[in-house]
């Protein structure tokens, strides 16, 4: 064998007798766009009666082993190195080696190519079929949480008087600035443009009815609800979730409690009394709101703008307007709750379940809510 470093060459010599291919140099990676373009030239030309001389082959790794295999084939090139006197163990077992892997090996199958309709349509049968299980595993959950309510109702002892008044000051005490801040200045915008649009008819003494209709009935109790699902739910998943990548409720049920009437009761009984004070105060600001531009822009003083008020918007809308407040709040806080439950133990599935849980309360506060319009005007209240 010879330890030349020349670089590697293939030489098929056509003078002899058979003909004769000589290997020869180094056949290693640094020569491989070299050596290849050697092997593609010869490879058609050879012949099972031509006779290989690989005794002046110099260093040879696994690409220069890979180009033997490919120009010789896999067969031919084991019972070469396996009938070369010259060559060590080590540099037959390469070829051997290489050689049966380019025998054996399978070009995996292309995927089939697919049409983007197909994608689209697959697509929209995923998140419909996802939507329909979130919408089984919500009515499940509210199935229990009213069990365990109708359970624990008749037994005084049961009650969690503490965290629920803990509860009720984080949800609904500590909520009262923004929630009056907020509808103050909706108020106010929507007096604003309904003083603006009305003027072109003559007609902006009705601003004062645009804006009673619209707070007393929607914009109270819609405003608070989604405020509620960014600021109450998003809190409720978060402290549940965090119990739960923490363990903690799993030593809850381990200690023979009731993780439901301790963790979700109080948060959902305390939503269902706070919501519907906040709801009240959204309203009176609202109608605050409104009223601070009627008498800065159209002249109408907070005497005449209650009195037409009273005169003008009937009880029914305030009565329509906080009817929804427990059905917004018993939504949001049990959906808050359902999606701590589903947190799967690290931070970022407790992140993932806030959000989840503002999206899913405010689409159904919308929801429901668009659902009760279509209820009470059928019903011509």
């Amino acid at each position: 064998m010879s330890t030349s470093a020349a670089a590697g060459s293939a030489n098929l010599d056509v003078t002899t007798q058979p003909p004769c291919l000589r290997i020869a140099g180094d056949w290693t990676l640094a020569d491989y766009a070299v050596l290849e373009q050697h092997v593609n030239a010869l490879k058609a030309t050879l012949h099972d009666d031509v006779t290989v001389d690989l005794d002046r082959l110099g260093a040879l790794d696994t690409a220069g082993a890979y180009l033997l295999v490919t120009l010789l084939g896999a067969k031919r090139m084991a019972d070469l190195a396996h009938e070369a006197p010259t060559m060590t163990p080590a540099r037959r077992a390469l070829l051997q080696t290489v050689g049966s892997a380019l025998d054996t090996y399978c070009k995996p199958l292309k995927p089939p190519k697919r049409s983007s309709i197909v994608d689209v349509l697959e697509r929209i049968g995923a998140a419909v079929e996802k939507f329909w299980l979130q919408t089984i595993e919500l009515l499940g959950f509210i199935g229990l949480t009213l069990e365990t309510i109708a359970r624990t109702l008749p037994r005084p002892k049961r009650w969690r008087v503490t965290p629920l008044v803990a509860h009720m000051e984080q949800t609904g005490l500590d909520a009262v600035p923004i929630i009056a801040l907020l509808t103050f200045m909706v108020g106010a915008v929507v007096a604003f443009l309904g003083s603006t649009v009305l003027a072109d008819f003559g007609a902006t003494i009705y601003t004062v009815d645009l804006i009673g209709f619209s707070f007393l009935r929607e914009f109270g109790v819609l405003l608070t609800a989604i405020l509620m699902a960014g600021r109450t739910a998003s809190a409720f998943t978060a402290q549940i979730g965090s119990m739960k990548a923490n363990e903690e409720i799993d030593a809850i049920r381990a200690m023979g409690l009731d993780p439901i009437e301790l963790l979700v009761l109080p948060r959902v009984m305390a939503l269902l009394i706070s919501l519907p004070m906040l709801t009240f105060i959204a309203m009176m600001a609202g109608l605050i709101g409104g009223g601070v531009v009627c008498a800065v822009t159209l002249g109408i003083s907070p005497p005449m703008f209650l009195s037409l008020l009273k005169e003008d918007i009937a009880v029914r809308n305030f009565l329509v307007g906080m009817v929804k407040a427990p059905f917004f709040a018993f939504l949001i806080g049990v959906i808050g709750c359902l999606e701590g439950f589903k947190v799967a133990g690290s931070a970022q599935s407790v992140g993932e379940h806030t959000t989840s849980s503002v999206v899913q309360s405010i689409f159904v506060v919308i929801l429901v809510d668009a659902l009760a319009a279509l209820f009470f005007m059928e019903m011509g209240w």
